[in-house]
């Protein structure tokens, strides 16, 4: 058995600094980026007195929770929530699900236009959703869906798609023909490959898809202020934002400790997630 030479002192003089100075750079990089949602929660605790103030501080030595009150005293907060979750859920499963057999049909089958559908797809990620608003209301007037939810939940299915399909496309292209014929050597059938083999090989790719489609639908504002106009128990959480922006004077307290309340679904939504991403690669691997 050979063994390996120990390193020479002077790589790892060479290699410490290395090391140091891309950890202080991915440090650097976390703070600035984790900046706006601590300057955020800061002021949703801050006083009016101190949002308002001209010398702007990045702590606060008397903090409070009254724009928490103001924002949770709403009386419709409530259900702005469970009509955000039950968007953003439906959302998910149903993307997820569409994606997925998608994603398996134009990878495992051969037919034609399959090479004309990719680049559709791929077009159809190019297309700016301000673009097709206008469009969306007038399909959404003919269908009877707008001041619903479905007006919310079909387009987000829609756009979360093409990207869903293309990210999944790469995951069951990785899977080997060969297990198939070995499932349908030991008699497996078509269906029971895809649900009990195929699925769960797929599923970090879900997952991603999933945060990605999870947080497009939640954090929507252009869609629930188009498409709910007059029927305000079918509005959204953003659209809760709209109650502190005032003529005279905007409550940016209001507005920050609501959007703290907005961001924590998602911030545990995420976590749940890549605890199962997590998980999904490692029996990916082990199987």
């Amino acid at each position: 058995m050979s063994v390996r030479p120990a390193p020479r002192p002077s790589a790892l003089r060479f290699r410490r600094p290395g090391r140091l100075l891309a950890e202080a750079a991915a440090l650097l990089t976390a703070a600035l980026v984790a900046f706006p949602l601590y300057w955020m929660v800061l002021s949703a605790l801050k006083p009016a007195g101190e949002i308002q103030s001209a010398d702007a501080r990045p702590w606060t030595l008397s903090p409070s929770l009254d724009s928490f009150r103001r924002v949770f005293g709403q009386q419709e907060f409530g259900r702005y929530f469970l009509n955000s979750l039950v968007v953003a859920g439906t959302v998910v499963v149903a993307s997820a699900l569409i994606a997925f057999l998608a994603a398996t049909a134009v990878t495992r089958f051969r037919f034609r236009f399959r090479t004309t559908l990719l680049v559709m797809f791929l077009i159809a990620q190019m297309v700016p959703v301000e673009a097709l608003t206008i469009p969306l209301f007038f399909l959404m007037r003919d269908l009877g869906q707008l001041n619903t939810l479905g007006a919310l939940i079909l387009p987000h299915i829609a756009f979360s798609l093409p990207f869903a399909i293309w990210m999944l496309r790469g995951f069951v292209k990785a899977v080997p023909e060969s297990l198939e014929e070995a499932a349908a050597v030991d008699g497996a059938s078509r269906a029971r490959f895809l649900w009990r083999i195929l699925f769960p090989l797929v599923l970090p790719g879900l997952v991603a898809t999933s945060v990605f489609s999870f947080i497009s639908a939640w954090n929507d504002f252009l869609f629930a202020k188009s498409f709910v106009i007059s029927d305000t128990s079918k509005s959204t959480l953003p659209m809760a934002l709209l109650v502190f922006f005032k003529p005279d004077e905007n409550d940016w307290g209001g507005i920050m400790a609501a959007s703290t309340a907005m961001t924590i679904p998602v911030l545990v939504f995420f976590v749940l997630v890549q605890r199962r991403l997590v998980s999904g690669l490692g029996g990916a691997v082990k199987d």
